[in-house]
């Protein structure tokens, strides 16, 4: 029997403010794959992804990610769905007035984490899985963006996502950073989980399975990356 996609859209539409910014949008993603969405800056790439995690509403069109019906969602079925999801920004979003440590520690006792023990394993595992072991105990601001993103993507698999939604990981970073985060999402694919990655910029793309492309609100092309 064939496995379900985690993700399905079908003839999906978004407006906001009376603009629409996504139109028909078709789109399915199986498990274990590894998507980059392209576009330019205003095609609606960011767009899409808030969609998954019900940040943004959609309009019209059927919309199921990880058995949730993204159209019925409700406010309590917000935590258990992006559980189940781990959110990378470019901006990175860490909170600045606390270590690494304690920045993953907010984050699993947010999510019903309560035993000490079992938050100081799974940080310590995250740390090692991305390389920082070392920086537990440092201020993001002593960081260089590289491993601040590390720690964004180590924040990320905490809860194990099903999968990683990569909003322009390698914006901020210099090549051989940005080189060595794609290498970092990469290991994770390759040990299960499934990631879609926006992206302005077609460089990074021979990472990917397939590589989707979004212009003016629709995808206008879709063909297969240099892994498949």
């Amino acid at each position: 029997m064939e496995e379900q996609p985690l993700i399905t859209y079908q003839h999906v539409s978004i407006s906001l403010q009376g603009q629409e910014i996504l139109s028909d949008i078709n789109f399915e993603l199986k498990k274990g794959e590894f998507i980059y969405l392209i576009g330019k800056v205003g095609s609606g790439k960011s767009t899409f992804l808030k969609t998954l995690y019900g940040e943004v509403e959609i309009n019209d069109g059927e919309a199921q990610v990880m058995g949730y019906s993204i159209r019925q969602l409700k406010r309590k079925d917000l935590p258990p769905l992006r559980r189940k999801l781990g959110i990378v920004f470019q901006d990175f979003q860490l909170l600045t007035d606390r270590t690494v440590y304690e920045n993953l520690k907010f984050v699993l006792k947010a999510t019903g984490w309560k035993k000490r023990t079992e938050i100081e394993t799974r940080i310590n595992e995250v740390l090692q899985q991305v390389g920082m072991e070392n920086k537990g105990y440092k201020m993001p601001n002593e960081l260089s963006g590289g491993e601040q993103q590390r720690i964004v993507i180590a924040r990320a698999i905490l809860n194990k996502p099903d999968i990683i939604l990569a909003d322009e990981p390698t914006g901020n970073l210099d090549s051989r950073n940005g080189t060595e985060v794609m290498n970092l999402l990469t290991e994770l694919n390759q040990e299960g989980t499934t990631i879609i990655m926006v992206t302005h910029s077609q460089h990074d793309a021979s990472y990917a399975h397939r590589v989707i492309n979004l212009f003016d609100g629709q995808i206008v092309t879709e063909t297969c990356g240099v892994k498949d």
